[in-house]
């Protein structure tokens, strides 16, 4: 997409918290135009609508959305925000009562690329996993992601880390 589209797909989501919530649609619609002016089969249309219905409280709403965003081939349009596809669908996944979707779906991410999701990655993944009673390795995930950006104590947290999930290795 163009970059004019993409910056003012920006604009539109800085101004995300001007809306008060009854207003959510207000916010959807102008997400809605943005959509609109790209082809109807897009990829990232369906991106931003799903992010759009899920930002106003609608994960029901927005995971088919982001399903269908991926199927369409996201991930190869926008590398990026075919990442935060996934991450935003474990999300709404989990919060519709269907976390182990989320754990299938952004266990692969854990060895993909690495870049500034990463840590989003690790938070959404421990969600899904201790929606499943699976707290240790949830546990395990976030402080190993919390452990780099420490000050101190870095390498006994991700030590502790890895003993919650593997504690054998002692």
């Amino acid at each position: 997409m163009d970059q004019d589209w993409e910056q003012r797909v920006t604009a539109a989501w800085a101004a995300f918290d001007d809306y008060a919530e009854e207003d959510a649609a207000d916010f959807r619609a102008v997400v809605d135009a943005l959509a609109d002016e790209l082809p109807a089969d897009s990829p990232l249309g369906l991106f931003e609508r799903a992010c759009a219905w899920d930002s106003t409280g609608h994960s029901d709403r927005a995971v088919p959305l982001y399903r269908e965003a991926l199927e369409r081939g996201l991930s190869e349009a926008s590398p990026y925000k075919g990442r935060r596809a996934k991450i935003q669908l474990s999300s709404s996944l989990r919060n519709t009562g269907h976390p182990e979707e989320g754990v299938t779906l952004l266990s692969p991410e854990l060895v993909a690329p690495s870049d500034e999701l990463d840590d989003a990655v690790r938070a959404v993944l421990a969600l899904c996993l201790s929606s499943m009673g699976r707290d240790r390795e949830g546990l395990a995930l976030v402080l190993g992601a919390l452990a780099p950006h420490l000050p101190r104590y870095q390498r006994s947290m991700a030590h502790y880390a890895r003993l919650l999930v593997e504690p054998e290795a002692q």
